[in-house]
Protein backbone atom coordinates (compact mmCIF):
# COMPACT_ATOMS: atom_id res chain seq x y z
CA UNK A 1 0.00 0.00 0.00
CA UNK A 2 2.37 2.65 -1.27
CA UNK A 3 1.34 6.18 -0.26
CA UNK A 4 1.05 9.31 -2.35
CA UNK A 5 3.01 12.01 -0.52
CA UNK A 6 1.43 15.47 -0.79
CA UNK A 7 3.88 18.33 -0.26
CA UNK A 8 2.06 21.64 -0.16
CA UNK A 9 2.33 22.87 3.42
CA UNK A 10 5.25 24.41 5.28
CA UNK A 11 3.98 23.68 8.79
CA UNK A 12 2.07 20.99 10.64
CA UNK A 13 -1.34 19.83 9.42
CA UNK A 14 -4.41 20.64 11.51
CA UNK A 15 -7.26 18.95 9.62
CA UNK A 16 -7.99 17.14 6.36
CA UNK A 17 -11.36 16.44 4.74
CA UNK A 18 -12.60 14.47 1.74
CA UNK A 19 -15.54 15.77 -0.25
CA UNK A 20 -18.70 13.67 -0.51
CA UNK A 21 -17.62 12.06 -3.80
CA UNK A 22 -14.18 11.21 -2.46
CA UNK A 23 -12.37 12.66 -5.48
CA UNK A 24 -11.11 15.79 -3.69
CA UNK A 25 -9.10 16.16 -0.49
CA UNK A 26 -8.91 19.44 1.45
CA UNK A 27 -6.08 20.15 3.88
CA UNK A 28 -5.29 23.03 6.23
CA UNK A 29 -2.35 23.76 8.46
CA UNK A 30 -0.54 26.25 10.66
CA UNK A 31 0.96 27.94 7.58
CA UNK A 32 -2.33 29.86 6.98
CA UNK A 33 -3.03 27.92 3.76
CA UNK A 34 -5.86 25.63 2.62
CA UNK A 35 -5.03 23.26 -0.25
CA UNK A 36 -7.25 21.03 -2.38
CA UNK A 37 -5.89 17.90 -4.08
CA UNK A 38 -7.08 15.27 -6.53
CA UNK A 39 -7.40 12.07 -4.52
CA UNK A 40 -6.48 9.60 -7.26
CA UNK A 41 -3.05 11.02 -8.08
CA UNK A 42 -2.26 13.63 -5.40
CA UNK A 43 -2.09 16.54 -7.86
CA UNK A 44 -2.74 19.89 -6.20
CA UNK A 45 -5.80 21.49 -7.78
CA UNK A 46 -5.60 24.84 -6.03
CA UNK A 47 -5.11 26.93 -2.90
CA UNK A 48 -7.54 28.98 -0.81
CA UNK A 49 -5.42 31.91 0.30
CA UNK A 50 -6.57 34.68 2.62
CA UNK A 51 -6.33 33.67 6.28
CA UNK A 52 -3.79 35.52 8.40
CA UNK A 53 -3.32 32.86 11.07
CA UNK A 54 -3.33 29.12 11.63
CA UNK A 55 -6.25 27.49 9.82
CA UNK A 56 -7.57 25.09 12.44
CA UNK A 57 -10.49 23.54 10.62
CA UNK A 58 -12.26 23.07 7.28
CA UNK A 59 -15.39 21.36 5.98
CA UNK A 60 -16.98 21.03 2.54
CA UNK A 61 -20.65 20.69 1.68
CA UNK A 62 -22.11 17.57 0.07
CA UNK A 63 -22.26 19.20 -3.38
CA UNK A 64 -18.61 20.36 -3.30
CA UNK A 65 -19.84 23.87 -3.95
CA UNK A 66 -18.92 25.66 -0.70
CA UNK A 67 -15.96 25.30 1.65
CA UNK A 68 -16.01 26.65 5.20
CA UNK A 69 -12.90 27.33 7.28
CA UNK A 70 -12.02 28.58 10.77
CA UNK A 71 -8.78 30.22 11.79
CA UNK A 72 -6.67 31.73 14.55
CA UNK A 73 -7.18 35.09 12.83
CA UNK A 74 -10.63 35.08 14.51
CA UNK A 75 -12.55 34.60 11.26
CA UNK A 76 -14.93 32.07 9.78
CA UNK A 77 -14.78 32.12 5.98
CA UNK A 78 -16.97 30.78 3.19
CA UNK A 79 -15.22 29.86 -0.06
CA UNK A 80 -16.21 28.83 -3.55
CA UNK A 81 -14.71 25.37 -4.07
CA UNK A 82 -14.51 25.85 -7.84
CA UNK A 83 -12.96 29.32 -8.05
CA UNK A 84 -11.11 29.56 -4.72
CA UNK A 85 -12.73 32.94 -4.05
CA UNK A 86 -13.60 33.95 -0.48
CA UNK A 87 -17.33 34.66 -0.62
CA UNK A 88 -17.96 35.86 2.92
CA UNK A 89 -16.15 36.43 6.20
CA UNK A 90 -17.49 36.40 9.75
CA UNK A 91 -15.35 37.98 12.48
CA UNK A 92 -15.25 37.02 16.18
CA UNK A 93 -13.32 38.06 19.32
CA UNK A 94 -11.38 34.76 19.45
CA UNK A 95 -10.16 31.95 17.21
CA UNK A 96 -12.47 29.50 15.43
CA UNK A 97 -11.45 25.97 16.44
CA UNK A 98 -13.97 23.74 14.64
CA UNK A 99 -16.52 24.11 11.83
CA UNK A 100 -19.02 21.70 10.27
CA UNK A 101 -21.82 21.73 7.71
CA UNK A 102 -25.22 20.28 8.52
CA UNK A 103 -26.20 17.19 6.55
CA UNK A 104 -28.57 19.24 4.36
CA UNK A 105 -25.87 21.90 3.72
CA UNK A 106 -28.23 24.63 4.94
CA UNK A 107 -26.36 25.49 8.16
CA UNK A 108 -22.84 25.76 9.54
CA UNK A 109 -21.83 25.35 13.18
CA UNK A 110 -18.62 26.73 14.64
CA UNK A 111 -16.87 26.71 18.02
CA UNK A 112 -14.91 29.78 19.08
CA UNK A 113 -12.18 29.64 21.69
CA UNK A 114 -12.48 30.76 25.30
CA UNK A 115 -9.74 33.33 25.76
CA UNK A 116 -8.92 36.90 26.84
CA UNK A 117 -12.05 37.25 28.96
CA UNK A 118 -14.35 35.95 26.23
CA UNK A 119 -16.43 32.85 26.79
CA UNK A 120 -16.26 30.02 24.29
CA UNK A 121 -19.35 30.06 22.10
CA UNK A 122 -21.17 27.81 19.68
CA UNK A 123 -22.76 29.63 16.76
CA UNK A 124 -25.02 28.32 14.02
CA UNK A 125 -25.25 30.27 10.76
CA UNK A 126 -27.87 29.84 8.06
CA UNK A 127 -26.13 29.54 4.69
CA UNK A 128 -27.77 31.38 1.81
CA UNK A 129 -27.15 29.13 -1.18
CA UNK A 130 -28.86 31.42 -3.68
CA UNK A 131 -26.80 33.26 -6.26
CA UNK A 132 -23.03 33.30 -5.90
CA UNK A 133 -23.05 32.82 -2.12
CA UNK A 134 -21.79 36.30 -1.22
CA UNK A 135 -25.08 37.44 0.35
CA UNK A 136 -24.87 35.96 3.84
CA UNK A 137 -26.29 37.04 7.19
CA UNK A 138 -23.72 38.51 9.57
CA UNK A 139 -25.65 37.43 12.68
CA UNK A 140 -25.90 33.77 13.73
CA UNK A 141 -29.22 32.01 13.62
CA UNK A 142 -28.48 30.46 17.04
CA UNK A 143 -25.78 31.11 19.63
CA UNK A 144 -25.10 29.76 23.10
CA UNK A 145 -22.26 29.43 25.60
CA UNK A 146 -21.77 25.95 27.09
CA UNK A 147 -21.52 26.09 30.87
CA UNK A 148 -18.49 24.51 32.52
CA UNK A 149 -15.72 22.95 30.48
CA UNK A 150 -15.22 24.66 27.12
CA UNK A 151 -16.19 22.90 23.89
CA UNK A 152 -13.30 22.16 21.53
CA UNK A 153 -14.95 20.07 18.76
CA UNK A 154 -18.50 19.93 17.42
CA UNK A 155 -20.75 18.51 14.71
CA UNK A 156 -24.43 18.50 13.87
CA UNK A 157 -26.40 15.59 15.24
CA UNK A 158 -28.95 13.43 13.49
CA UNK A 159 -30.80 16.61 12.58
CA UNK A 160 -29.73 20.23 12.36
CA UNK A 161 -31.42 21.11 15.67
CA UNK A 162 -28.96 19.01 17.66
CA UNK A 163 -25.24 19.67 18.08
CA UNK A 164 -22.79 17.13 19.47
CA UNK A 165 -19.77 18.57 21.28
CA UNK A 166 -16.52 17.32 22.79
CA UNK A 167 -14.98 19.28 25.66
CA UNK A 168 -11.66 20.09 27.28
CA UNK A 169 -12.59 18.08 30.37
CA UNK A 170 -13.34 14.98 28.31
CA UNK A 171 -17.11 15.49 28.42
CA UNK A 172 -19.26 14.67 25.38
CA UNK A 173 -22.64 16.38 25.18
CA UNK A 174 -25.62 16.98 22.91
CA UNK A 175 -27.18 20.46 22.79
CA UNK A 176 -30.43 21.80 21.40
CA UNK A 177 -29.19 24.39 18.91
CA UNK A 178 -32.35 26.49 19.23
CA UNK A 179 -32.31 26.89 23.01
CA UNK A 180 -28.75 26.03 24.02
CA UNK A 181 -30.08 23.45 26.47
CA UNK A 182 -27.87 20.46 27.20
CA UNK A 183 -30.21 17.58 26.40
CA UNK A 184 -27.72 14.75 26.91
CA UNK A 185 -24.30 14.57 28.53
CA UNK A 186 -21.60 12.12 29.48
CA UNK A 187 -19.22 13.81 31.90
CA UNK A 188 -16.93 10.80 31.97
CA UNK A 189 -16.73 10.02 28.28
CA UNK A 190 -12.99 10.70 28.49
CA UNK A 191 -10.57 11.66 31.22
CA UNK A 192 -8.71 14.25 29.14
CA UNK A 193 -9.26 16.68 26.25
CA UNK A 194 -11.42 15.40 23.39
CA UNK A 195 -9.29 15.74 20.24
CA UNK A 196 -11.70 14.71 17.51
CA UNK A 197 -15.35 13.84 16.84
CA UNK A 198 -16.47 12.16 13.63
CA UNK A 199 -19.65 10.44 12.47
CA UNK A 200 -19.91 6.98 10.95
CA UNK A 201 -20.81 6.99 7.23
CA UNK A 202 -24.44 6.07 7.97
CA UNK A 203 -24.58 8.50 10.94
CA UNK A 204 -25.82 5.80 13.33
CA UNK A 205 -23.00 6.51 15.78
CA UNK A 206 -20.02 8.80 16.22
CA UNK A 207 -16.47 8.31 17.47
CA UNK A 208 -14.60 10.58 19.84
CA UNK A 209 -10.88 10.41 20.56
CA UNK A 210 -8.93 11.95 23.39
CA UNK A 211 -5.54 12.62 24.90
CA UNK A 212 -6.45 9.92 27.44
CA UNK A 213 -5.35 7.40 24.75
CA UNK A 214 -8.88 6.07 24.18
CA UNK A 215 -11.36 6.15 21.33
CA UNK A 216 -15.05 5.87 22.11
CA UNK A 217 -17.78 4.94 19.62
CA UNK A 218 -21.06 6.34 21.01
CA UNK A 219 -24.73 6.17 20.13
CA UNK A 220 -26.07 9.70 19.59
CA UNK A 221 -29.15 9.28 21.80
CA UNK A 222 -27.88 7.45 24.85
CA UNK A 223 -24.07 7.48 24.70
CA UNK A 224 -23.84 3.71 25.10
CA UNK A 225 -20.39 2.81 23.95
CA UNK A 226 -17.39 0.58 23.79
CA UNK A 227 -14.04 2.04 24.84
CA UNK A 228 -10.96 1.04 22.88
CA UNK A 229 -7.79 1.57 24.89
CA UNK A 230 -5.01 2.26 22.40
CA UNK A 231 -1.31 2.43 23.34
CA UNK A 232 -0.63 5.78 21.62
CA UNK A 233 -0.60 9.36 22.82
CA UNK A 234 -2.96 11.95 21.21
CA UNK A 235 -5.17 9.73 19.06
CA UNK A 236 -7.45 10.99 16.33
CA UNK A 237 -10.07 8.83 14.71
CA UNK A 238 -12.10 8.12 11.63
CA UNK A 239 -14.04 5.18 10.32
CA UNK A 240 -14.00 2.56 7.61
CA UNK A 241 -16.93 0.59 6.29
CA UNK A 242 -15.22 -2.69 7.23
CA UNK A 243 -16.08 -2.47 10.94
CA UNK A 244 -12.82 -0.68 11.67
CA UNK A 245 -11.68 2.51 13.33
CA UNK A 246 -8.49 4.26 12.24
CA UNK A 247 -6.44 5.83 14.99
CA UNK A 248 -3.35 7.96 14.70
CA UNK A 249 -1.22 10.05 16.99
CA UNK A 250 2.17 9.74 18.56
CA UNK A 251 4.35 11.31 21.15
CA UNK A 252 4.02 15.03 21.73
CA UNK A 253 6.21 16.93 19.27
CA UNK A 254 7.89 18.77 22.17
CA UNK A 255 9.24 15.45 23.48
CA UNK A 256 10.29 13.90 20.19
CA UNK A 257 13.93 15.04 20.38
CA UNK A 258 14.47 13.26 23.70
CA UNK A 259 13.36 9.81 22.49
CA UNK A 260 13.90 7.56 19.48
CA UNK A 261 11.55 7.51 16.49
CA UNK A 262 10.64 3.93 17.41
CA UNK A 263 9.16 5.21 20.67
CA UNK A 264 7.27 8.02 18.97
CA UNK A 265 4.57 5.73 17.53
CA UNK A 266 3.96 8.01 14.53
CA UNK A 267 1.62 5.60 12.78
CA UNK A 268 -1.96 4.88 11.85
CA UNK A 269 -3.51 1.88 13.56
CA UNK A 270 -6.50 -0.14 12.39
CA UNK A 271 -8.74 -1.37 15.19
CA UNK A 272 -11.79 -3.60 14.95
CA UNK A 273 -14.57 -1.61 16.58
CA UNK A 274 -16.39 -4.64 18.03
CA UNK A 275 -13.60 -7.00 19.05
CA UNK A 276 -11.26 -4.17 20.10
CA UNK A 277 -8.35 -5.87 18.35
CA UNK A 278 -5.64 -4.18 16.36
CA UNK A 279 -5.69 -5.62 12.82
CA UNK A 280 -2.99 -3.56 11.13
CA UNK A 281 -0.86 -0.45 11.15
CA UNK A 282 0.79 1.90 8.68
CA UNK A 283 3.93 3.91 9.42
CA UNK A 284 5.48 6.78 7.50
CA UNK A 285 5.13 10.15 9.23
CA UNK A 286 8.15 11.71 10.92
CA UNK A 287 6.08 13.25 13.69
CA UNK A 288 2.69 12.90 15.38
CA UNK A 289 -0.29 12.13 13.16
CA UNK A 290 -2.55 15.15 13.74
CA UNK A 291 -5.55 14.26 11.59
CA UNK A 292 -7.03 11.33 9.66
CA UNK A 293 -9.82 11.16 7.09
CA UNK A 294 -11.29 8.21 5.22
CA UNK A 295 -12.77 8.55 1.74
CA UNK A 296 -16.57 8.13 1.66
CA UNK A 297 -15.99 5.46 -0.97
CA UNK A 298 -13.90 3.46 1.50
CA UNK A 299 -11.14 2.95 -1.07
CA UNK A 300 -8.47 5.09 0.59
CA UNK A 301 -7.58 7.15 3.61
CA UNK A 302 -5.37 10.18 4.22
CA UNK A 303 -3.32 11.30 7.20
CA UNK A 304 -1.81 14.67 8.02
CA UNK A 305 1.15 15.02 10.34
CA UNK A 306 3.20 17.38 12.40
CA UNK A 307 5.86 16.93 9.70
CA UNK A 308 3.79 19.02 7.25
CA UNK A 309 3.00 16.16 4.87
CA UNK A 310 -0.28 14.60 3.79
CA UNK A 311 -0.08 10.90 2.95
CA UNK A 312 -2.85 9.32 0.85
CA UNK A 313 -3.06 5.52 1.01
CA UNK A 314 -5.18 3.67 -1.56
CA UNK A 315 -6.11 0.24 -0.25
CA UNK A 316 -4.76 -2.73 -2.19
CA UNK A 317 -7.12 -5.41 -3.42
CA UNK A 318 -5.71 -7.75 -0.78
CA UNK A 319 -7.02 -5.45 1.95
CA UNK A 320 -10.63 -6.01 0.89
CA UNK A 321 -10.10 -9.77 0.61
CA UNK A 322 -8.47 -10.06 4.03
CA UNK A 323 -10.41 -11.24 7.04
CA UNK A 324 -11.94 -8.29 8.91
CA UNK A 325 -10.03 -9.21 12.07
CA UNK A 326 -6.89 -11.07 12.95
CA UNK A 327 -3.20 -10.39 12.59
CA UNK A 328 -2.97 -8.31 9.42
CA UNK A 329 0.24 -6.32 9.13
CA UNK A 330 0.21 -3.63 6.44
CA UNK A 331 3.63 -2.60 5.26
CA UNK A 332 4.83 -0.06 2.75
Amino acid sequence: MRPILLQGHERSLTQIRFNNDGDLLFSCSKDHVINVWFTHNGERLGTYDGHNGTVWTVDVDSQSRFLISGSADNTLRLWSVQTGKCLYRWEFPTAVKRVAFSEDDEQVVCVTEQRMGYQGAIRVFKINRDGDGTNQSKEPQHMFNPIGSKAVVCAFGLNSNLIVTGHESGKVAVFDARTGDEVLTNERAHSDVVTDLQWSPDRTYFVTSSKDKAARPSHPTNHTSVIMQVPILYPFSDLLSRSQVLLGGGQDAMSVTTTSLRQGKFETRFWHKIFEEEVGRVKGHFGPVNTIAVSPKGDCYASGGEDGYVRVHHFDESYFKAKPYGDLEIEE
